[in-house]
């Protein structure tokens, strides 16, 4: 028979782990990290909040194993310690959308009216790109495009779609793409473009699913821009 202490400590470390995620704040750098590395002042900056206060949430993250560092001269950069840490976030999602009480009220008050914003799921996509029908913009952050994207896709960073609208085809669908089901860069980019008379729909999540999903992906940025 087991010990009764040992077991009670080898499940704290389980709950250890789980109770790592117990904060909103962290929860988030672990969605933000599922895009890719980032220093402290970058993910300070994204969720904005202090350093310091990242900086604590982080340290917490690291205690557990969920996140790793590297140095880079004087900044240090933290990523997922493993693709495990991002599957682990998506089955939480997973679990609260299907069992926590009120979670779609709160994601609609988040994500507004996506009623109107057609919404196109990847079989479909990649079928549509093999046939040369659409293109496709991933509206993330550069850093994020540069450490992974859908291939063939074109970064064009929302912060930049007003200013460089000229450069998109005008006579062809457009699908915009961001970091998952609850990223509302693809839902503003879809609504700007319709503004401006293009015909343009949503990818039905984002860039982690497609890559779990075994689709074809390209690191780098070296795709030409709009």
């Amino acid at each position: 028979m087991g010990d009764r202490m040992a077991k009670t400590a080898l499940f704290a470390a389980f709950a250890e782990m789980a109770g790592a995620l117990g904060s909103g704040r962290r929860a988030e750098i672990v969605d933000l990290l599922a895009q890719a590395e980032r220093s402290v002042e970058q993910i300070a900056n994204q969720l904005d909040q202090s350093v310091a206060n990242t900086s604590h949430h982080l340290r917490i993250l690291a205690r557990a194993g969920l996140v790793t560092t590297r140095r880079d001269g004087n900044r240090i950069y933290y990523a997922l310690s493993s693709d495990r840490v991002e599957q682990l976030w998506t089955a939480i999602r997973a679990v609260a959308e299907e069992h926590a009480a009120g979670l779609e009220k709160l994601a609609r008050a988040y994500l507004g009216d996506r009623s109107e914003l057609e919404a196109l799921d990847r079989r479909t996509l990649v079928e549509r790109m093999r046939r040369g029908e659409v293109v496709v913009l991933d509206v993330r952050p550069a850093v994020e495009y540069a450490a992974g994207h859908i291939a063939g896709a074109r970064s064009l960073p929302i912060s930049e779609l007003r200013r460089r609208l000229r450069g998109l085809p005008d006579n062809a669908d457009i699908v915009a793409y961001c970091r998952g089901p609850y990223c509302v860069y693809a839902d503003d980019a879809v609504r700007q473009l319709r503004e401006q008379g293009y015909r343009a729909i949503r990818l039905e999540d984002g860039f982690p699913e497609w890559k779990r999903a075994g689709l074809p992906v390209t690191v780098g940025s070296d795709a030409a821009p709009p």
